[in-house]
């Protein structure tokens, strides 16, 4: 299985409305609930207006479409990751699954989900 680094930093962060979301730029997650909004986005497109907002995130995507009878793929990779003591802050699209690690970790899960058998590009 590919890995892919993706080659910015990223900032997790809650809106108190989705029009504070500039939806031209080419990296987002929205997550939006009865409870909240939940915004993954590159650090530089933060909107100013956060409730709540962690920045120093990197991440990784698994390359390809996945199936949905895939099972366990994003379970494997958080627990290598775990085993290292690296938290995790995953996300799915359509197609794939993206894992976040904090900056200071990426290069080590890379290296420890290299040692595990994924290929890292």
């Amino acid at each position: 299985m590919i890995l892919k680094k993706l080659l910015f930093d990223l900032t997790v962060c809650k809106v108190t409305a989705a029009s504070d979301i500039d939806l031209t730029t080419d990296f987002y997650f929205i997550g939006k609930t009865d409870e909240e909004i939940s915004l993954v986005c590159k650090t530089e497109d933060t909107p100013r207006n956060t409730v709540a907002r962690d920045d120093g995130w990197r991440g990784f995507r698994i390359e390809g479409v996945l199936d949905f009878s895939l099972i366990g793929i994003l379970s494997k990779i958080s627990a290598i990751l775990a085993e290292h003591e690296i938290g995790i802050f995953a996300v799915s699209t359509f197609n794939t699954d993206y894992i976040l690690v904090k900056k200071e970790n990426i290069e080590t899960a890379m290296d420890v989900l290299s040692k595990a058998g994924y290929e890292v590009i």
